[in-house]
């Protein structure tokens, strides 16, 4: 790979195209950078193709959100093997790193939060001087923070592996606001779990367990492929930028150590909210047992003013019946008094 020192020239206003490229069903973005240290946006596969066979120049071609023909046309232009345009076309793809034919295919997740996790697959392949990213509109690598604020011209004219590690260190650097809002809604759950659990809480709970699932899907792969990426020869990538590779390598593992306090903190939640269910249950069945004790005396003078003994009692000719009902309404009144004092009642 070339080496050319780092230019601060602004990114040129679009060149002229032969033919816009882009369809209807997404964009096409190119950047061709010349050893004058000017980049130009180009959105014609023709101008691409020139720069792509100028060995002083190297481009990054940007697509969002493509159709078929225009990543083939694309998989064309950059001699792309089938099998990685085919895993970019497909867009189904796990975090990976391939190499075929002299490029490496790179596939990486950003995620958003838009009161669920959203993850968009970003598929990346980078060559002796190109780069191509492919990814839905959801998520836009030249519209990060680090690459808007220093300019693609910084960036292409140290090399092109330093704009992918600029593209991959965004993605990763973006993941870190949604573990925030993450672990912010968690806390809060854990608040409200113990003061008023209700349903809405439960169905809180297991849709962050379903973000945190598909948040280590997305993630957990990526810290394996970005330890191949730092402690493999790869000539794609020069050698002294390993290490800006390695700090996003950094980033992954303590994102994923945090993702597994995350899980593990949910799953306290839920148990946490399980055992006050449980309690308040119980506290309802102790109340029961204690109103079904009263009301069984209250029951039982019922049945004895019901029998036909009751009008020969009423007239207090035998002291017997009221003996028994004194009883049965002295026990129900202890009854009560014993439940009252255990906290039944």
């Amino acid at each position: 790979m070339s080496e050319a020192s780092p230019t601060t020239s602004s990114t040129s206003p679009p060149s002229p195209s032969e033919g816009d490229q882009s369809d209807a069903s997404g964009s096409l973005r190119g950047f061709v950078w010349g050893p004058d240290g000017v980049v130009a946006e180009v959105n014609d596969l023709d101008v691409l193709q020139r720069a792509h066979n100028d060995p002083e120049t190297r481009i990054w071609i940007d697509v969002e959100g493509a159709s078929e023909a225009t990543l083939s046309a694309i998989a064309k232009c950059l001699g792309l093997h089938p099998l990685t345009a085919e895993d970019i076309i497909e867009r189904n793809q796990r975090a990976k790193i391939e190499y075929t034919a002299g490029t490496m295919h790179l596939v990486l997740f950003a995620l958003l939060y838009e009161g669920e996790v959203i993850s968009a697959e970003l598929d990346i392949v980078l060559g002796t001087d190109f780069l191509l990213t492919s990814h839905p509109p959801e998520w836009r690598p030249v519209d990060a923070p680090n690459i808007a604020r220093n300019g693609v011209a910084h960036y292409l004219g140290i090399g092109v592996d330093h704009v992918l590690w600029a593209v991959v260190d965004a993605a990763v650097d973006g993941y870190f606001p949604v573990f925030d809002k993450l672990g912010d809604e968690i806390d809060d759950l854990q608040d409200q779990v113990l003061s008023r659990p209700n349903r809405w809480l439960v169905e809180r709970l297991f849709q962050l367990r379903r973000d945190l699932l598909q948040i280590r899907h997305a993630v957990s792969p990526e810290r394996e492929v970005f330890n191949q990426l730092t402690n493999r020869e790869n000539p794609l990538i020069h050698r002294d930028r390993i290490i800006y590779f390695r700090d996003v390598y950094d980033h992954l593992i303590r994102l994923t150590d945090e993702l597994d306090s995350y899980r593990e903190m949910v799953s306290t939640t839920l148990e946490a909210y399980l055992s006050s269910v449980n309690n308040s249950l119980s506290e309802v069945m102790k109340r029961l047992t204690a109103v079904t004790a009263v009301l069984a005396g209250a029951g039982a003078l019922a049945g004895i003013f019901g029998m036909s003994e009751a009008g020969l009692a009423l007239s207090f000719e035998d002291l017997r019946f009221w003996f028994v009902t004194g009883i049965i309404g002295i026990l129900s009144f202890l009854g009560f008094v014993y439940f009252r004092r255990i906290g039944y009642v």
